[in-house]
């Protein structure tokens, strides 16, 4: 399966660390829930993603408050493709598991 949908970096302090994500939208959420796959760790399904001309492999987490799945944004990625706090970016997920 894969997705793509534009979506704001949020920041999520966590102790000294800030953790910065984009929340995968709602609906579409619901379609990657609903693919059969191998239960991981923190409810984790793996994924490919794209920002820009940055693709790199990592997993998306189930945020209960959200409703939906959120990406990591890992420093390399957001200081290669420029992204901040607020920003909208388009962001393409291949999902793995499945």
């Amino acid at each position: 399966m894969i997705v793509e949908f534009r979506a704001e970096a949020f920041r999520w302090d966590a102790r000294s660390d800030a953790w910065f994500f984009v929340a995968v939208p709602a609906d579409l959420s619901a379609e990657i829930r609903e693919i059969p796959r191998i239960p991981r760790g923190f409810g984790a399904t793996r994924v490919q993603a794209t920002i820009g001309s940055t693709t790199w492999r990592t997993s998306i987490f189930p945020d209960a408050g959200r409703g939906a799945y959120v990406l990591p944004l890992k420093r390399a990625v957001r200081d290669a493709e420029r992204v901040f706090e607020g920003d909208e970016v388009t962001v393409r997920l291949e999902v793995l598991d499945g």
